[in-house]
């Protein structure tokens, strides 16, 4: 029972975080609903720091650049966006925190994935909100350099820093906001530059493939670096394989151990049950039924140490759950019900093939005894 304790515990934690991080990156990009993310050439760096690990950064680029990337073979839809970062004292109520500046003519990246629909524009006092920031929800009041804003909208939470730590705002609010904080007295400056856009969010055609469309906006437009989604994503499972590869080899052998540790345990009761065995087998019992005894508990013992390791698997990552994302450095969400309950699932029949995979071969023997010497040998 503790062996596949142990390997339940192990396999059910090391699976979960696969799991999250393999959910949260691929809501995560489809909430940013791009395939192609357009950076300076220098913050390229930055811009995926940012992204993954939701490092407030900001970089900025022309906004002739937005028309350029317009025109560029294969692309369907661009939006800009532009980045400011809050400061400390006494301008914001929230420092080291990114405002996102949108167009929301041209957005397709914020306003579909409202956990609520807002059907009419956005006020240059009004700002939608990542679901990572608990503290405030609709209707709440936060001030950013010395104006305050409303939240009329919070998007679904996504595990992602970028998205789920962030504050999106239309571009008149952004503009009227660094205007008013410059003659604000004990209100630090926004900093934001005029006729600057951060990044520029692509989606390509359907027939065209996005590292292709990547490849033509990098000739067509010196200076800027196209970074794919998918290659992001590519990126961050071969450094999740990496870190966890060892960990899934530990578990690997661990598994093993626990086979031949519990086919060693059932031997060795087998023998010492001879007398019991031969003499169920003298009043009638048949092979069978000796067979299903050490199958049954076998199978009873290894699902109560795959129950035991997937309640402590599971304290263990909600109770580590923000050392486990600062650590990894990169998104990560709760699995949802229904994947929750399929590794479980899962979890809890791997426990049950262990044992009884492991005491398969001790159950036929004990099946194979003759009762005379069964219970000859067991005196």
């Amino acid at each position: 029972m503790l062996s596949v304790m142990v390997v339940a515990a192990t396999l059910f934690s090391v699976t979960t975080v696969m799991d999250s991080v393999e959910t949260s990156i691929e809501k995560g990009t489809a909430r940013l609903g791009a395939d192609i993310m357009v950076v300076p050439a220098e913050a390229e760096a930055k811009a995926k720091t940012a992204l993954l690990a939701g490092e407030p950064s900001t970089f900025y680029m022309d906004r002739s650049i937005e028309d350029k990337v317009r025109k560029v073979k294969g692309v369907k839809a661009v939006a800009s966006q532009v980045f400011l970062q809050t400061a400390k004292y006494r301008c914001c109520d929230v420092s080291n925190m990114l405002l996102i500046g949108f167009d929301p003519k041209h957005d397709f990246t914020i306003m579909p994935w409202l956990s609520k629909e807002l059907t009419r524009p956005l006020g240059t006092d009004e700002i939608i909100m990542g679901r990572g920031l608990t503290a405030y929800d609709v209707g709440s009041k936060i001030k950013f350099y010395g104006k305050y804003f409303e939240v009329v909208g919070m998007l679904e939470e996504t595990g992602m820093k970028f998205i789920d730590n962030s504050v999106f705002m239309p571009y008149a609010a952004m503009k009227k906001l660094a205007e008013e904080s410059k003659h604000k007295k004990g209100v630090k400056a926004a900093n934001l530059p005029i006729d600057k856009v951060s990044t520029v969010l692509v989606q390509v055609e359907p027939e065209i493939s996005p590292q292709r469309v990547a490849i033509f906006i990098e000739h067509d437009i010196p200076g800027v670096k196209a970074i794919v989604s998918e290659q992001v994503i590519s990126s961050v499972r071969k450094q999740l394989f990496v870190l966890l590869r060892s960990i899934l080899s530990i578990s690997i052998i661990l598994w093993i151990m626990a086979l031949l540790l519990i086919g060693v345990v059932f031997s060795m009761i087998v023998n010492e049950r001879q007398r019991e065995i031969g003499l169920l087998r003298a009043m009638g019992a048949k092979k069978s039924n000796i067979f299903r005894l050490i199958m049954t508990e076998a199978s009873i013992l290894s699902i109560m140490g795959g129950i035991v390791g997937i309640a402590l698997g599971g304290t263990f990552l909600y109770v580590f759950k923000g050392f486990i994302r600062a650590s990894l450095n990169i998104p990560y969400l709760w699995p949802s019900a229904a994947e929750y309950a399929v590794l479980v699932a899962g979890c809890l029949l791997l426990s049950f093939l262990t044992g009884a995979v492991a005491a398969l071969w001790p159950a036929i023997r004990s099946m194979r005894m003759e009762p005379y010497e069964a219970i000859r040998r067991g005196e």
